[in-house]
C-alpha cells in the first residue's frame, strides 16, 4: 500500500470510532435521567482533561522554542481566555427554545450537542494532521498513534451524541453529528497535505489548540455539568467527570509507550 495512502486509512479509522460512541446511547432508554447524567459527567471530565492535559500544553510547547516558558505560558492563556470568550459570545447569540430541560425539546441539550460537535471536529481536525503525519513518517509509530486516537474519540463520540438524542429523539441526527465531529480527522489529514503544509506554523498550532481547549472547558462548566445536576443525580455526575478524567488520561498514555 502506497505510504500516502496508508497514512489517510489510519486517520480515517480513528475518525471513525466517535461513530462508535454516537451509538452507545442508543441501548439506552432514551428518558433514563442517570445515563444521561453519566454521560455529561463523563463528556465534562473528558473535554476538561484534554483541554488542560493535552491541548493547552501542546499548545505551550510549540511556543516555548521562540518564546520562552514564560511568554509561551501567557501566549497560551491569551488565546485559551480568546476561546472562552467567543464560545460565550455564540451562547449569547444562540435563543434557546421553551421547555428547555425537557426530554423532546432541542432547548440546550440538543444546542450543548451541536456546540460539542463543533468544538470536537475542531479539536480533530489538527489531530488527523498530527496522526497523519505521523503514519507518513513512521508507520508503526503512526498506527500506534491512530489506536489511541480511536480509543479516545469514543467518548467524545458519546459527548455529543447522547445530548442529541435525549433532546430530540433522532437517532439518525445524533449518529449523523458523532461520526461528522469525527470526520474532521480525515478532513485534516487530507487538507494538510494538500493545502496546509507551509501555513500551519507552530504558532498556528499553538493558537489553535489554545483556543479549543478554552471551548471546552466553558462547554463543560457552562453547560454539560449544569444540566447534568438538573436531573438530580449529583454523585452520579461526579463520578462520571472522575470516570472521564481517567478514562483520557489512560488512552492518552497509550501515544507515550
Amino acid at each position: 500500500m502506497p505510504p500516502i495512502l496508508f497514512a489517510f486509512l489510519v486517520s480515517l479509522l480513528a475518525g471513525l470510532s466517535t461513530g462508535i460512541g454516537g451509538l452507545i446511547p442508543f441501548f439506552r432508554k432514551r428518558d433514563d435521567t442517570k445515563f444521561l447524567c453519566f454521560s455529561l459527567g463523563l463528556s465534562a471530565g473528558v473535554m476538561v482533561y484534554i483541554s488542560f492535559m493535552e491541548m493547552l500544553s501542546d499548545a505551550v510547547e510549540q511556543l516555548v522554542p521562540t518564546q520562552g516558558e514564560g511568554k509561551a505560558q501567557l501566549t497560551a492563556l491569551a488565546f485559551f481566555l480568546l476561546g472562552m470568550g467567543l464560545i460565550a459570545l455564540i451562547d449569547r447569540l444562540v435563543p434557546e427554545d421553551h421547555n428547555p430541560h425537557e426530554f423532546g425539546h432541542s432547548g440546550p441539550l440538543g444546542k450543548m450537542g451541536v456546540m460539542s460537535a463543533v468544538a470536537i471536529a475542531v479539536h480533530n481536525f489538527p489531530e488527523g494532521l498530527a496522526s497523519f503525519m505521523s503514519a507518513l513518517a513512521d508507520p508503526v509509530s503512526g498506527l500506534s498513534i491512530a489506536i489511541a486516537v480511536a480509543l479516545h474519540n469514543i467518548p467524545e463520540g458519546i459527548t455529543v451524541s447522547s445530548p442529541v438524542y435525549s433532546a430530540t429523539g433522532s437517532k439518525a441526527k445524533a449518529f449523523g453529528l458523532a461520526l461528522a465531529s469525527g470526520l474532521a480527522e480525515p478532513l485534516g489529514a487530507l487538507a494538510g497535505f494538500l493545502f496546509l503544509r507551509s501555513v500551519l506554523t507552530p504558532f498556528a498550532f499553538s493558537m489553535v489548540y489554545a483556543m479549543v481547549a478554552g471551548i471546552m472547558v466553558y462547554l463543560a462548566f457552562d453547560e454539560l455539568l449544569p444540566t447534568a445536576e438538573n436531573y438530580g443525580h449529583h454523585h452520579l455526575v461526579i463520578y462520571a467527570v472522575v470516570a472521564g478524567m481517567v478514562l483520557m488520561g489512560l488512552t492518552l498514555g497509550l501515544t507515550s509507550l
